[in-house]
């Protein structure tokens, strides 16, 4: 059961009831939860997809440790412009698109 961190930005006050409710909050909009197993986390992120489909404010982003993924952590954004986690040269990097204009 890997570490699960949730960050949040300019999102509505429901989201922080809600994370605090099941994580701890480290600092404003920072939250974790050392041992969260992948169901919970699923449904977690469930309840966060729901109702940013409905309020579409902020940002949220969430990541855990995942062996499967590429570079060993699994990242799920809203409101964030997409990114991929690469390994380059042993090291992870955040890749986002360049939007043309």
């Amino acid at each position: 059961m890997p570490m699960v961190v949730v960050v949040t930005r300019d999102v509505e006050g429901r989201y922080r009831g809600f994370l605090g409710s099941v994580m701890l909050e480290l600092s404003p909009g920072v939250y974790a939860h050392p041992r969260m197993n992948a169901g919970v986390r699923q449904r977690i992120w469930s309840v966060l997809e729901e109702w940013y489909g409905h309020l579409q404010r902020g940002s949220i982003v969430m990541t855990w440790a995942d062996s499967a993924a590429h570079g060993g952590l699994g990242l799920s954004a809203l409101g964030e412009p997409p990114k991929d986690i690469v390994s380059h040269d042993g090291m992870l990097l955040v890749r986002r698109l360049l939007r043309k204009g």
